[in-house]
């Protein structure tokens, strides 16, 4: 009895609530509610005044809120704001309430925005959370505007922080610095155990004060935090200093900025974390052995970035202020783009420690010396891949190079040009060129590298496992930064480089994974690479990966444009190293998944094979845009996958023209280790279609191990689909489950009579049915009850395609 009591003294608690509340109510709104008592402004019902009053009181009344019985709760829980509901949701839970449907519609109210249709929202909470964090650190959302969004007891960055899994900084690092403030200090405690994913988006030029906000960011999330992703997007010119300075973080780099706060948790950090002052001196110290290619390059750019900008913040203030023509005069006079934004100046170009004549005036940059030490200039990032010539870099000595620093105090001198050669500069003021240092970085020689300066303070922290570059254009600078981390990045475990204009620093990449395959622990297993150009074509480069990368799990590889390998080559160019396109043997690899996107011309059959005979554990691949020289090829590389690829389970091919491989399409449907076939786009109809249905409605049924086939774009039309039922009739062994028809021309009457015959066989024909983009809007009542039908025996996916796009279509299948 006792339970009963408890829950009689809730309610009556609740409805004394109730009455206080809604006698002080009815007094305010005594007047409107008499005169449109009847109209859509009537006065909130009881229970509503009810839960508003309490709502607005949650911060006295949330304990005997949470202990209320579940069929009131439930009714108060779409009064409160957002706070006090995402508190209360362990609570409801217990009670059997669900709050995803009330999240979903905060969603469409507040964010006023849809998912996308392939994104599947498993926590409604947790995505409103998110967004909402994003949108309060831009400044996007007013919190006030809404009672729902607004409370003074609550912060809405450190409420919402722990739900943030991916957080993107956009234009000009805003969020960054609001972020490494004091009084958000526990936000950023909250984001550094929570955040997985770090976005860059759109990236503009900024400011030495918003990079200083940037580094320590970057510290406390990845190397202090739980981020294991960095991902950057739509970077049209990147600029060096921010693009470096984010690469070297996230390779485990770090050293504080001139003047920035030390990090308190460097001090507090155990030994196997961190490693204190007197162990990093050990690392990186003169006594340390020969550092890798990795740590002497990142040595260096620390080293130069650091007093480049201990120089920027001790001038007076009123000195940096440079207005915009200024700064274009001065860009245009130093022989530099003044189209390009400002970067910090250097303040020497020679490493500290390196030893100069004391008659010898310190060195300056060249960018003003001459017009042929404009480095400045950014490789375009879909140029040809034909390499330039090498750049080479002076010293400017005397008087021209003194009025060169004293013109201009903002003047724009590139950092990243030099930084790779600069404690490689010899005594007698000899050029250097910096494809050599890179080469003999790469290579484990040690030209000019072995100069750098030992940074005491520089430590080495936990690095990001997945880096992605989606659409930015890595200059020479920033190439050779990337490879040169990347060939000790042993944390590295996935590799996504997406249109970057590589051109002939795919050479550079390729020596830097073969360094890092060759480390001892190293992790990278996923490697995404797709450009415009390659200065390869296609097979041999994926060979040149395969080899220098044996323990790769997932190569994907896509070349839109054919190599112009064969055009007449640049002056001083020797073409691609031997060791890269050598024709020996590939040996065996630990290939499982690998996906390759063709550029326009015939491919030679043996090179693809070649590379599925090493790849023995090989079970999925996907081929897009391939041609071969004729229908024999084809099947050569079906006997190939037949004979060396036994483990094969998912096989690919899109944007194919398959019309004269018949025999070949009927010999994988034959295969008996595939479990899933995919023909997209593939014009398997074309030709000869009374009599290929048939043969292949045949092989399919005396297939067990298929489960599913995607065909998709050709052209079946209703006889196809009706042809395609007997695949499913009492006298057919066939374990299909998923089948795909879209953007097959598919009308409602077809699809109906398909249905019937479906349920005229009285099996479970399938699980799921893909019908994208076919003609079923020309008669939707039809459409309709064919769908009805079909959802008795299988998952029916389908949309609303206007048909009348497809006239083309229609015309070449009547």
């Amino acid at each position: 009895m006792a339970a009963p009591e408890a829950w009689r003294a809730r309610s009556c608690w609740f409805c004394e609530v109730a009455a206080a509340t809604t006698m002080e109510a009815t007094s305010r709104e005594a007047a409107p509610a008499k005169s449109s008592a009847s109209g859509p402004n009537a006065p909130p019902a009881l229970f509503e005044l009810c839960g508003r009053a309490v709502s607005a009181h949650m911060g006295v009344l949330e304990s005997g809120v949470w202990a209320l019985p579940g069929p009131i709760l439930q009714s108060i829980l779409p009064l409160l704001n957002i706070y006090y509901l995402e508190r209360i949701e362990e609570t409801a839970l217990k009670k059997g309430l669900s709050t995803q449907a009330i999240w979903r519609r905060l969603w469409d109210e507040l964010m006023k925005t849809r998912p996308s249709s392939l994104e599947s929202v498993t926590c409604w909470r947790a995505k409103f959370m998110e967004a909402f964090f994003s949108h309060v650190l831009r400044g996007t959302i007013d919190v006030s505007s809404d009672r729902r969004l607004c409370d003074q007891r609550f912060s809405p960055l450190l409420h919402s922080s722990r739900h943030v899994r991916q957080l993107t900084i956009c234009n000009m690092l805003q969020g960054a610095t609001e972020l490494v403030a004091e009084p958000n200090r526990r936000v950023l405690e909250t984001l550094a155990s929570s955040l997985h994913t770090l976005k860059f988006r759109h990236l503009l030029f900024s400011d030495v004060a918003a990079q200083q906000s940037l580094r320590q960011l970057l510290h406390q999330l990845i190397h202090h935090g739980a981020v294991s992703q960095v991902s950057l997007y739509s970077w049209p010119v990147p600029e060096s200093a921010l693009f470096i300075l984010i690469l070297t973080m996230s390779a485990g780099f770090w050293q504080p900025g001139p003047g920035g706060p030390p990090c308190r948790l460097c001090g507090e950090a155990s030994r196997g974390r961190a490693p204190s002052r007197d162990e990093g001196s050990l690392l990186l110290g003169s006594r340390r052995p020969r550092r890798d290619a990795a740590e002497r390059c990142a040595a260096a750019l620390m080293a130069s970035r650091r007093k480049s900008e201990a120089k920027q913040t001790t001038r007076a203030a009123p000195a940096t202020r440079v207005t915009r023509r200024s700064t274009q005069e001065s860009l245009t006079a130093g022989g530099t783009d003044p189209k390009r934004e400002l970067l910090p100046p250097a303040t020497s170009h020679e490493a500290p420690g390196t030893k100069r004549p004391p008659s010898a005036p310190p060195t300056t940059s060249s960018a003003s010396a001459s017009s042929s030490t404009s480095s400045s200039k950014r490789a375009p990032a879909s140029s040809a891949p034909q390499p330039k010539p090498l750049k080479r870099f002076k010293r400017a000595t005397g008087k021209k190079g003194a009025r060169t620093r004293q013109g201009s105090g903002a003047e724009s001198e590139d950092l990243y040009d030099f930084v790779f050669i600069v404690a490689g500069e010899k005594e007698d003021g000899e050029e250097m060129e910096i494809g050599e240092v890179a080469c003999g970085a790469l290579d484990g020689s040690d030209p000019s590298c072995l100069g750098l300066p030992a940074l005491e303070a520089s430590q080495r922290f936990r690095s990001i496992s997945t880096l992605e570059l989606f659409t930015v254009p890595l200059s020479t600078e920033a190439a050779l930064t990337l490879c040169h981390l990347l060939s000790s990045w042993v944390s590295l475990e996935s590799l996504t480089l997406s249109y970057n204009g590589l051109g002939s620093n795919i050479f550079r990449l390729l020596d830097s994974l073969r360094a890092l395959s060759g480390q001892a622990g190293c992790r990278l297993r996923a490697l995404h690479l797709s450009d415009l150009f390659s200065p390869l074509p296609i097979l041999e480069l994926t060979r040149a990966i395969v080899r220098a990368l044996p323990l790769l799990r997932v190569l994907s590889i896509r070349v839109d444009h054919p190599s112009q390998r064969d055009n007449p080559a640049v002056p001083g160019n020797a073409g691609p190293p031997s060791h890269i396109i050598g024709d020996e043997e590939i040996p065996e690899n630990c290939l499982e998944q690998l996906e390759m996107g063709f550029p326009r011309g015939a491919q030679p059959a043996p090179l693809l094979c070649s590379v599925l005979k090493a790849s023995g554990s090989l079970q999925q691949l996907s081929l897009d845009s391939a041609t071969f020289a004729s229908p024999q090829d084809f099947g050569l590389v079906l006997q190939t996958l037949k004979e060396y690829n036994v483990a094969l389970k998912r096989l690919s091919f899109h944007d194919m023209n398959l019309a004269d491989c018949q025999s070949e399409v009927l010999f994988l449907l034959q295969n008996l280790t595939l479990q899933e076939i995919t023909f997209s786009f593939c014009r398997l109809f074309e030709k000869r279609p009374a009599q290929f249905l048939p043969e292949m409605v045949a092989a399919m049924k005396g297939n067990s191990t298929l489960k599913g086939l995607r065909l998709p774009g050709n052209r079946l039309g209703n006889a196809g689909l009706l042809a395609l039922a007997d695949v499913f009739s009492e006298d057919s062994s066939s374990s299909l489950c998923q089948l795909d028809i879209s953007s097959n021309c598919i009308k409602p009457d077809g699809l109906l009579e398909f249905a019937k015959r479906l349920e005229r066989w009285g099996r479970g024909a399938f699980g799921h049915l893909r019908l994208f983009q076919n003609w079923l809007d020309q008669d939707a009542v039809t459409a309709r009850e064919a769908i009805r039908r079909l959802r008795a025996t299988c998952h029916v996916v389908s949309d609303s395609w206007d048909s009348s796009q497809a006239f083309a279509d229609y015309v070449s299948t009547m």
